[in-house]
């Protein structure tokens, strides 16, 4: 069994994967302990207290994306920190983005980009297996993103540095992350990636507009389910063609993957969908909506 977590966190974005491997992953971070938002970490100490690998994923370093990053890694002391090889630079620097920058250009820190192999990332040993975590893109010798990897050098959006990973359970439930990624970019250098059908979606900058997945990669990719994110109602693309949850009104959604089916749990006790089927299971992960069937 493996157990996916959007968190609800504003404009944002926060996830974590606990594999079924000895793996616990977390994609992203955006938090305020101010808020009392801090029992996110008390949920991911919980959860992945007995596995032995942990890792952090940094889409880009935008402050929605890596709130709190210094005291997740105080509080966490990350050994194993993933994002693009960049050297994005910001006029104001927040503590966090120090942070970042410190870890970005540490000796902790591997490299995403098209078909990189890691162990435990995505191959196994006879100590343990593949998380089954792929990166789809950057290629790094494309003229667009070499721009874009420009651009957050002199201090611009790094949106369109963010990689393209998926994470694919053998025989079982597959998911994809494009962290802030544009469309026109994402149009420019579509001929570059290699997509293929993944269950479940995490819409792109937080579900805008500015980040709407094009037809044709939808076609690609076929998901079953696409996860809308918390940005201002008015600058949401709904996928109205497509199964959607939207974060502004579910809040937390919890994917509980075993086998050929998906349960899924979310925060608000009055959400609902019709699209999924009713097993009647238990309020595990929180209102039990119904269960996606692969």
């Amino acid at each position: 069994m493996s157990l996916v977590k959007s968190f609800s966190v504003g404009n944002g974005d926060m996830f974590y994967i606990k594999h079924g491997s000895d793996s616990f992953s977390v994609i992203d971070c955006c938090y305020d302990t101010d808020d009392d938002w801090s029992c996110q970490l008390d949920e991911i100490a919980y959860e992945s207290k007995n596995k032995g690998i942990t890792r952090f994923i940094s889409t880009h370093p935008d402050d929605d994306h890596i709130k709190g990053l210094k005291d997740y890694n105080a509080r966490f002391s990350i050994s194993n920190f993933y994002c693009v090889q960049n050297e994005a630079t910001k006029a104001e620097e927040t503590d966090d983005f120090k942070e970042y920058k410190e870890l970005r250009d540490s000796k902790k820190t591997y490299s995403l980009k098209k078909g990189c192999l890691r162990k435990w990332l995505n191959q196994g040993d006879d100590e343990r297996g593949g998380a089954g975590i792929s990166c789809l893109w950057p290629v790094e010798a494309n003229e667009n993103f070499k721009n874009a990897l420009a651009e957050a050098k002199k201090g611009a959006s790094p949106n369109n540095i963010s990689p393209i990973i998926t994470y694919s359970i053998n025989n079982g439930a597959s998911f994809m992350w494009l962290g802030d990624m544009e469309t026109d970019f994402l149009e420019s250098v579509e001929g570059e990636i290699k997509f293929s059908h993944v269950d479940i979606v995490f819409a792109p900058h937080h579900g805008r507009n500015s980040g709407r997945l094009p037809k044709t990669v939808l076609d690609k990719i076929t998901p079953k389910l696409i996860i809308v994110g918390e940005a201002p109602s008015k600058d949401l693309e709904y996928y109205g063609d497509y199964n959607t949850i939207t974060q502004n009104s579910s809040g937390d959604v919890t994917f509980d993957c075993d086998g050929d089916k998906i349960k899924i749990y979310v925060e608000s006790d009055t959400y609902s969908v019709s699209f999924l089927k009713d097993e009647s299971c238990s309020d595990t992960y929180g209102n039990y909506i119904g269960t996606l069937c692969l």
